[in-house]
């Protein structure tokens, strides 16, 4: 199996600027880099297990995904990545990049000296100045309604037509 090389800032930008760019293994020092150390001030949302972070990448921005690593679900972090990599969509945020680290630390633990390991999940994605969708519709519209928007943007481009959408949620 060949390991994937390491991507830089211009990799990054690249990728930022190429719609057609697939995305890519991205450096935690990278990513730390950007977010200015994933500073408050670069925080523009939180919820569930995740805070996400505003990245600075020249003239452009991105949006950094960083896992709480106290409540990271290895193979639930796996699903997810691999349907990111499978979505491409133009109603759907471009996904951009992951990042996959673990740092090893020397900590004591009922007077012993142990090894512990600090996961790191990141996942990063186009920036969307003006936010999702869901912030103007949470609370306004019940979920359903919600779901089948979504349904909509998804398969505009398809065969399937509203009703098909309609028959499949009941």
């Amino acid at each position: 199996m060949e390991l994937p090389s390491i991507a830089t800032r211009r990799d990054l930008e690249c990728i930022l600027s190429d719609e057609t760019a697939e995305p890519m293994a991205l450096p935690l020092p990278l990513l730390q880099d950007i977010t200015d150390d994933f500073s408050k001030e670069h925080e523009i949302g939180r919820g569930g297990f995740t805070v996400v972070y505003k990245g600075k990448l020249g003239n452009r921005n991105v949006a950094v995904q960083r896992f709480s690593s106290t409540h990271i679900i290895e193979n639930m972090f796996q699903q997810e990545l691999e349907c990111l990599l499978k979505v491409k969509h133009k109603n759907v945020v471009r996904f951009l990049g992951y990042c996959v680290n673990t740092q090893g630390f020397l900590a004591t633990y009922n007077g012993k000296m142990v090894m512990v390991d600090v996961p790191e999940r990141l996942l990063c994605f186009e920036y969307l100045p003006k936010g999702s969708l869901d912030k103007y519709i949470t609370g306004r519209i019940m979920w359903h309604v919600k779901f089948l928007l979504t349904c909509i943007f998804i398969i505009e481009d398809h065969q399937f037509s509203v009703h098909h959408v309609a028959y499949y949620l009941y």
